[in-house]
């Protein structure tokens, strides 16, 4: 492929080689062997090729179809070049994406592998890989990037908890057909790379660490830049840290008033305090066994997928699959999550429902998280991009946090529009959803633009929103490693409702013809979906 297209194609490449693990791109060839290379000199290679990309776009004349392609290919360019530019490798010791202990224990075994040759071969490369990653660490404590010592231990005692249990090793797949291979790469390369990054983190990072009193980036050199890099990148918009703290702050005030009516509904309560206990309190509303939380998220994905066809024009064929979150993850896993099928539609995507200590577990927000997982949320965009036509692969995999969580967070609120809360409990769990998303615009910024200690964050989300005291250690030490992301969810859906809000005022205005247009093209910057509702 030539022009636009063309260029297009080679950003794919880039995206896939700076993380071959991206869950959009099983199934995209030649990448499937690789683990990232976090070599300093290798990233700032893949920033100027994804730089050198967007500038020959600026300078390609594209016709009327290819537009918006140009509109994803800068920024997601521009994406690549603010995460090198970032640095967050060298002090993100435990977060999920980035920090290395964490990519290989929880993202690599989620990887479906094929066949045994790639994945055995990324088995071989974690050495390297491990060895580059403490070398970035050494670089960063040079430079005063330093990492929060609470959160180095944590990486510790990830490793620890996993070399300490060979016989339930989350890297023996079980759909690897050569076991001995396996075992052999497992016992001679994998465990001796971890041990060794080990001992890096205890003798030479963790004495480094800042406290948990300083743990935001603004406490790092140029780190109030780097943070505000991020926020445009994770939210697409050119909103700054101080405006988006404050639309946070306004936002938990206007929700007190739904849950005021709601709650008096649900439980004669007249307070926001009374109904936030209430729902952290009652043991009625726990969930009674596993198999009754898999079998709520099915009835609410059933409603969903029957009255769907009324609210959006175009549904994927494949319905959403439904799954109990892997044994050996859930301790730690999120209540919630969405994995996209491959790109060939071989098997369609999973929405994963964490059934550990199910007796302990929320009944309340299990409607919107069904939602904002499966249907009408992540299942139904991610598929529908994945099944697009004529538009480059580009468009179909972006990785666009503002448009993918906006659509899913949007997707509780249409819930409620489409009629599909079984009751005010459950209308309650939307809006605990709702304060925990309008929450991260405050902690965020709180964190990384502000100078927030950790305590002060713990201290925010108990008094603002209904999260267990276990959701919001972990959560919190999500925002702290992860700058950024967390303010995608917030400001995408208000980007959504605000442009539907505009497409209401049209006499042609027609919502099955919105949600269609909003779904049509792929995953788009905020700018660039304005520009196509707006046409």
């Amino acid at each position: 492929m030539t022009g636009i297209g063309g260029l297009a194609d080679r950003l794919v490449d880039v995206l896939a080689e700076e993380d071959p693990l991206n869950e959009l791109l099983q199934g995209y060839p030649g990448y499937d062997h690789l683990l990232s290379n976090v070599d300093e000199a290798a990233q700032a290679r893949l920033r100027d090729r994804a730089l050198a990309i967007a500038a020959e776009t600026a300078t390609t004349e594209p016709t009327a179809a290819e537009h918006v392609t140009r509109g994803v290919i800068a920024q997601q360019a521009e994406a690549v070049a603010t995460r090198v530019d970032a640095r967050l490798l060298e002090h993100t010791m435990a977060d999920y994406s980035v920090a290395p202990v964490a990519v290989l224990l929880g993202r690599l075994p989620n990887v479906v592998p094929e066949a045994d040759a790639p994945f055995l071969a990324r088995l071989a490369a974690i050495p390297e890989f491990l060895a580059a990653a403490a070398n970035r660490h050494r670089a960063g404590v040079a430079a005063g990037r330093l990492p929060v010592a609470s959160r180095a231990r944590a990486a510790i005692a990830m490793i620890d908890t996993y070399l300490a249990d060979p016989a339930h090793d989350p890297l023996r797949l079980p759909s690897i057909q050569d076991k001995a291979a396996l075992d052999r790469l497992l016992a001679k390369e994998v465990h001796p790379a971890l041990a060794a990054y080990r001992r890096v983190l205890h003798a030479e990072i963790v004495p480094h660490g800042r406290p948990d009193d300083q743990p935001g980036l603004c406490w790092l050199p140029d780190g109030t830049a780097v943070y505000a890099a991020l926020a445009r990148m994770h939210t697409t918009t050119e909103r700054t840290p101080e405006e988006l703290h404050q639309t946070g702050l306004e936002l938990i005030e206007r929700l007190a008033e739904e849950y005021v009516q709601i709650g008096a509904a649900a439980f004669g309560a007249s307070t926001v305090a009374e109904v936030r206990h209430r729902m952290r309190t009652d043991p009625a509303l726990r969930w009674g066994s596993a198999e009754e939380l898999l079998a709520a998220n099915r009835a609410a994905m059933d409603r969903a997928e029957a009255v769907a066809p009324n609210w959006i024009g175009r549904l994927p064929a494949q319905r959403c699959g439904l799954a109990p979150v892997p044994e050996l993850e859930a301790p730690t896993a999120s209540s919630a999550s969405y994995g996209p099928g491959p790109l060939d539609g071989s098997r369609p995507g999973v929405f994963h429902v964490n059934t550990y200590r199910a007796t302990e577990r929320d009944r309340c927000i299990t409607e919107a998280n069904a939602f904002h997982e499966g249907t009408p949320g992540h299942h139904v965009q991610i598929t529908l991009a994945q099944q697009l036509t004529g538009v480059p692969l580009l468009r179909r995999v972006a990785w666009i946090n503002a448009y993918m969580e906006g659509w899913a967070l949007y997707c509780e609120r249409l819930a409620d529009e489409m009629g599909l809360y079984s009751d005010d409990i459950a209308r309650l769990g939307m809006l605990a959803n709702d304060s925990m998303r309008a929450a991260r615009l405050v902690v965020d910024t709180g964190l990384h633009h502000y100078g927030w200690s950790r305590q002060r964050v713990v201290d925010y989300l108990r008094a603002n929103t209904v999260m267990s005291e276990v959701e919001i250690r972990s959560e919190t030490d999500r925002y702290i490693e992860w700058p950024g992301q967390a303010l995608s969810y917030m400001v995408g859906r208000l980007e959504l409702q605000r442009m539907r809000a505009r497409a209401e005022g049209t006499e042609a205005f027609d919502i099955k013809q919105f949600h269609d247009r909003v779904l049509g093209g792929g995953p788009l910057p905020m700018p660039v979906l304005d520009e196509v509702l707006a046409g």
